[in-house]
């Protein structure tokens, strides 16, 4: 089943709801990165089959820790272990009065606040969030602009760097302001990652997938996207000019294996090549899959101003589902899926055959881990 939240984008005038005695494991999570420049990150929190009606709970952040927020454009959150941990970019947004946290750690259940961390990077050094793994009931890493990091889940600090994991551009002086292209906020991140076969996966902008060692915390092997570039050339002929990069999400489909996109270039563009890479975490052995067919598309990649790609696998069937488009730009009004078991890739649906120009918005597009409902958000 789909469920399609046609969402403006204007929740300035929401009400906060009553929060009384409400279990916030039993709905549905939205992160909101909200507005840059005019106020920090919420989280709204969704109710589908309320038999009251009360569907939607606004801020809830605010609303169960009054006087404190997130961060800003806070794009990621990961439930491990009954807390919910949050990555935001920034402590806080320019426009926001209130310091929040790059790292910001909560109760799954109550949404109550346990702590919030504005560094990722100890030293002070410009280091944007990314992303949460947990790895044990003790230690999780969080992915950067700048590597990989160690935390404590026992003391909630950050321990140190994943060795290997670090951007090749950071270091000297290089703390360009957000805004600029050109700094290494944009290059050589590091994206989502995922606990599998005893390892950990993570998408690496500048290198491919780093295979990485959760007992010494050091990347053991690099899995770089050659095997791309192969591709191309067996399909045209040509060898590409540029190596081709990797998508900045990694999803694990229902029979373990792990899946992830590739895009044109290292540079951020948001350019893609009609491709998915199927990694068996065991063997580490991989297989290129073509996306074929008239007006399909790839999953799209968001290295740019990084958010996790529009990108999922469903627990309940062996399928994958994504936006896709002509480019990464605004042009999510399809949504594929892709059925594993009979290498079957088709359009689920297409929004620019229906009335009101709708699309879905950014990264949101989720799948419900028991009830296989997809869930996106929309706008127009």
């Amino acid at each position: 089943m789909i469920r399609l939240l046609f969402l403006t984008l204007s929740f300035a005038a929401a009400i906060y709801a009553a929060a009384k005695d409400l279990d916030y494991s039993r709905g549905v999570i939205f992160i909101n990165e909200d507005w840059y420049g005019h106020q920090n990150s919420t989280v709204n929190y969704l109710l589908p089959d309320d038999p009251d009606g009360e569907y939607w709970h606004y801020r809830v952040i605010q609303t169960e820790n009054p006087g404190m927020e997130l961060g800003c454009t806070n794009q990621y959150g990961a439930i491990w272990e009954g807390r919910l941990y949050m990555v935001a970019k920034q402590e806080k947004d320019p426009g926001a009065t209130i310091v929040g946290g790059r790292i910001s750690i909560a109760d799954a259940s109550t949404m109550k606040l346990i702590k919030q961390l504005q560094l990722i990077d100890p030293s002070g050094k410009q280091c944007d969030g990314r992303a949460f793994c947990g790895v044990t009931s003790t230690k999780g890493y969080v992915s950067s602009s700048n590597g990989i990091w160690v935390l404590n889940l026992e003391t909630l600090e950050i321990e140190g760097q994943i060795e290997g994991s670090a951007n090749p551009n950071a270091g000297g002086d290089n703390d360009k302001p957000n805004s600029d292209p050109t700094s290494s906020l944009y290059y050589g991140q590091t994206g989502t990652m995922i606990l599998a076969a005893g390892k950990v996966f993570a998408v690496h902008q500048q290198y491919g997938m780093l295979v990485i060692d959760p007992v010494t915390d050091k990347v053991i092997q690099i899995l770089d996207m050659e095997i791309i570039d192969d591709a191309v050339e067996e399909d045209t002929g040509t060898r590409p000019r540029r190596t081709s990069g990797i998508g900045s999400t990694i999803v694990r489909s229902k029979d373990g294996n792990l899946w992830y996109s590739a895009s044109k270039n290292v540079q951020g563009t948001g350019a893609t090549v009609p491709y998915l890479i199927r990694l068996n975490p065991e063997t580490l052995e991989r297989e290129v899959i073509k996306i074929e067919g008239d007006d399909m598309f790839p999953p799209p990649n968001s290295w740019y101003a990084w958010t996790p790609d529009p990108f999922c696998a469903s627990q309940v069937t062996n399928r994958l589902y994504w936006c896709g488009g002509p480019n990464s730009w605004f042009t999510n009004y399809r949504i594929f899926r892709y059925d594993i078991d009979s290498r079957k890739i088709e359009k689920l649906l297409d929004f620019s055959q229906e009335p009101g120009e709708w699309h879905v918005y950014g990264c949101s597009l989720g799948i419900h881990p028991v009830t296989d409902e997809l869930y996106a958000s929309m706008f127009h």
